[in-house]
């Protein structure tokens, strides 16, 4: 059982913040935009909340710091999404290619500044919001040693914001609107939705998750920050894909990716996976493999969820 609890725990780590950006991106594309820019978001909002946690770790301590760090990294990234959704939705540029610079931006950004400021690009910072115990939950039997020791706060973060996702998207009058705009633009646009409108904020709450996901993946996996979330960016698209667009199957494929990644990245821990003669750069590509071959099965049966005919910048005003 300890095996299975560690597998679990380290599902956690990499899963949630694909959850949290694969959401974010889930906002944008249900308003009609693309947001290839996931990748670039995560790394500024990283970037930012790495430093404040650099700055603020002997004045600042605990869960408090984490939170704040959280918080601050989502609203550079939504700040940074802003970019995106003038590109997109003002200048009606190619969202592929606004999303790609974006994403070519951020990295050469985040190297340049911490150089300039502490002459180094590597941003090292102390873990202290490891929780080996949640009080009363982690005593639970199974359900605690799973979900509530060895754990982040983060992780409740992750489910909160998928929950409150799945509530928005569906059952409030913003999430009809949402989804109208990106599927049937020129309809809510004759009832008076403002189309722009709803796309800069689907765009922007893309940013501000993928900001936060950024600091997610960052804090269980490492103590420092070199101007890379290791194309987590690119693989939450996928795993909005695999989703097919729908919060439930969003969790679902985050979790499928992230028990992917644990064996590739902690396969040494698993006795059964330890004794296989398999080289380690094999494990390594599991991910990747995993990405390609979902990718290829669900794209044959999943389309975006825009209405066929309506062009893109109808409706926006």
């Amino acid at each position: 059982m300890s095996v299975l609890y560690f597998i679990i725990q380290q599902t956690m780590y990499f899963a949630i913040p694909l959850l949290i950006v694969a959401i974010g991106a889930m906002y944008s594309e249900r308003s009609g935009v693309i947001n290839i820019a996931l990748e670039g978001i995560m790394v500024m909002g990283a970037f930012v909340g790495i430093f404040f946690i650099n700055i603020f770790q002997n004045s600042i301590s605990g869960q408090l710091l984490l939170i704040l760090a959280v918080l601050i990294a989502g609203a550079v990234g939504g700040i940074f999404s802003l970019l995106h959704a003038f590109a997109s939705v003002n200048m009606k540029a190619d969202q592929t290619i606004s999303g790609t610079a974006l994403n070519m931006f951020a990295p050469a950004f985040a190297i340049y500044v911490a150089r300039m400021i502490q002459g180094t690009q590597q941003i090292p910072f102390a873990d202290t919001f490891y929780i080996s115990k949640v009080p009363v939950l982690g005593s639970i039997p199974v359900i605690g040693p799973m979900f509530f020791q060895n754990c982040y706060i983060t992780t409740f973060i992750g489910i909160g914001i998928f929950l409150v996702a799945a509530f928005a998207i569906k059952r409030t009058r913003f999430g009809l609107r949402l989804r109208a705009c990106g599927e049937h633009p020129g309809a809510a646009d004759s009832v008076g939705v403002n189309v722009a409108g709803i796309r800069y904020a689907g765009v922007i709450i893309s940013g501000v998750l993928a900001g936060i996901g950024g600091l997610v993946f960052v804090v269980p996996t490492s103590t420092n920050f070199n101007a890379t979330v290791a194309g987590y960016g690119f693989l939450a698209i996928a795993v909005l894909i695999f989703g097919q667009w729908r919060s439930g199957k969003i969790l679902m494929a985050a979790f499928f990716f992230g028990i992917m990644k644990t064996l590739a990245s902690a396969y040494s821990a698993i006795p059964i996976l330890k004794s296989l003669p398999i080289p380690n750069e094999i494990y390594k590509t599991i991910p990747y493999i995993a990405t390609l071959i979902v990718l290829i099965f669900s794209s044959k049966n999943s389309q975006a969820p825009r209405a066929e005919g309506i062009p893109y910048d109808k409706g926006s005003r």
